[in-house]
């Protein structure tokens, strides 16, 4: 079985154009040991000294040799539209307020995991919602190690 026992930072490394990748959604992405399956079928063991971040486009270093490149697969959302800046941050205090993980998109949306209380209670604030499959990236909280390869935007 392959074992993956460290993170290439996406950016830090090229993905041969034809090797092995995994597609995982954003739960399978933040665990530092377990079994899995690769995009291939082949079972993968993650072995990795600490708990990763892991994103779309980093890669898994294989013991042996090779690496692994980390898809983030598409999973239940729901995106978050506000009418402006002020608003959007109202909106995700209160989501952070109640612990939940969210993505700040790159056009100012917001995106929860799909969760209908949290998607009702962005509505009654008066935001619009839509419910979709993309991947789920969110922000790593302000006492999160700092990586600086990790601003993605």
């Amino acid at each position: 079985m392959r074992r993956a026992i460290a993170v290439l930072r996406h950016g830090a490394w090229t993905p041969p154009p034809e090797g092995p990748s995994v597609t995982l959604v954003h739960d399978d992405r933040q665990r530092r040991r377990g079994r899995l399956r690769s995009d291939d079928g082949e079972p993968l063991l993650l072995d990795l000294e600490t708990v990763p971040r892991l994103q779309d486009g980093d890669g898994l270093t294989l013991a042996g040799g090779g690496a692994v490149l980390v898809r983030a697969a598409p999973e239940p959302v729901v995106d978050i539209r506000c009418e402006s800046a002020a608003h959007a941050a109202k909106v995700a205090w209160h989501i952070g307020n109640r612990h939940a993980p969210l993505q700040v998109l790159a056009d100012g949306g917001l995106r929860i995991q799909d969760d209908h209380v949290l998607a009702g209670m962005a509505e009654g604030l008066g935001a619009t919602t839509q419910r979709r499959q993309a991947p789920f990236s969110p922000e790593p909280g302000a006492y999160a190690v700092s990586d600086p390869g990790e601003d993605r935007g």
